[in-house]
């Protein structure tokens, strides 16, 4: 009998021969299952499972079905990282200048952009490339890092970065415009990057040696005579100056002294003679008359502070009370008073 084929009785008791519909499939049926020995194996039955629909694209994406088409909102630009900080590296020693740019550059917010092996190529990489740090050292053939660095601080903050530990190359140092001072082997990797970060923001940084020799200054409530530094350090650009170049204008916003020069060699030159200042008429005290000196030397508030051994705060009421004394009401003024080159109102005291 046919495999399709099943006798089911009718009413009669006769059975009768149904034909089992005949169902065709697209799909591939699982394969058989393999029976007992010399037995045909069973067949399993695959199931079809209804087609399940396609969800709708995300919005912005692709549709389900065709090409791509565009977003409707363009992607936004990139955001520009912020800018790093530029540091210029003087040293006469190749290798601590290839260990620096190597640590500091590691950095993702310090760049070096220049190299420079005496004071005078330091004085010309920082004029060029205009960075926001200057790592100073001190002993340098040729123009060593005490007789550029009056020079470099109207350019860039200059941090003092070297050997020498003598008491009286830290003060002349941090008199003429250093805004810190750091001895090799007293600070670690951390501490010379955040130092450098620190100098860029006007905050100062010492090493145990620099403080040591502050803080003896302060113990003495005097600067120590000043006298000549070791090995003629200081010295080196009275014989060959650095080229003149015109300067940017200072950090602060009060005028200082540079832009009071124009006006002195004027009467220089036209045969007349700046007058001799008669300061015992301004009545100042001893500590006013330091930090007059400073201030007239082009020294900010910040540099006055580190070099007096004083808060910035105490720096301020010193300067109040010396612009009353002066009769004058910003830096500049006053330092003309102080020089003697302001001109005299008639109306008004000196």
């Amino acid at each position: 009998m046919p495999d399709d084929v099943s006798p089911v009785p009718n009413r009669n008791g006769a059975s009768a021969h149904h034909h089992a519909p005949r169902y065709t499939s697209s799909h591939i049926p699982l394969a058989q299952a393999p029976g007992p020995a010399g037995q045909p194996g069973h067949q399993h039955t695959a199931i079809q499972h209804p087609a399940v629909p396609t969800p709708p694209p995300a919005f912005g994406g692709p549709p389900a079905f065709g090409g791509p088409t565009a977003s409707p909102f363009p992607p936004a630009p990139a955001v520009p990282g912020p800018a790093r900080l530029r540091v210029v590296v003087a040293d006469d020693n190749p290798v601590v200048r290839a260990g620096l740019g190597v640590l500091l550059s590691g950095r993702a917010d310090i760049q070096v952009v220049a190299e420079a092996a005496d004071g005078r190529e330091a004085y010309e990489r920082t004029l060029q490339h205009r960075p926001d740090v200057v790592l100073l050292d001190v002993r340098m053939p040729g123009v060593d890092g005490i007789s550029a660095l009056p020079h470099l601080v109207g350019l860039a903050p200059v941090l003092m970065l070297t050997y020498s530990r003598e008491s009286e190359i830290v003060h002349e140092a941090l008199r003429l415009g250093a805004g810190g001072y750091l001895v090799h082997g007293e600070f670690t990797a951390d501490q010379l990057v955040r130092a450098v970060r620190d100098t860029k923001d006007g905050r100062a940084n010492f090493t145990a040696t620099a403080a040591d020799a502050l803080l003896a200054h302060m113990r003495l409530g005097s600067a120590p005579p000043r006298g000549p530094l070791p090995e003629g350090l200081g010295s080196a650009l009275t014989a060959a100056p650095l080229p003149v170049h015109p300067a940017p204008r200072p950090r602060e916003t009060s005028e200082s002294l540079s832009q009071l020069q124009p006006s002195v060699g004027q009467s220089s030159l036209s045969g007349g003679s700046a007058p001799t200042p008669n300061r015992q008429q301004y009545k100042l005290s001893s500590r006013e008359v330091e930090v007059m000196d400073l201030i007239a030397s082009g020294m900010s508030n910040q540099q006055i502070a580190a070099t007096c051994f004083i808060s910035e705060k105490t720096v301020k009421n010193h300067i109040n009370r010396i612009f009353t004394k002066l009769h004058s009401t910003t830096r500049s003024e006053a330092i003309a008073h102080w020089l003697g080159t302001a001109t005299r109102n008639p109306g008004r005291q000196p």
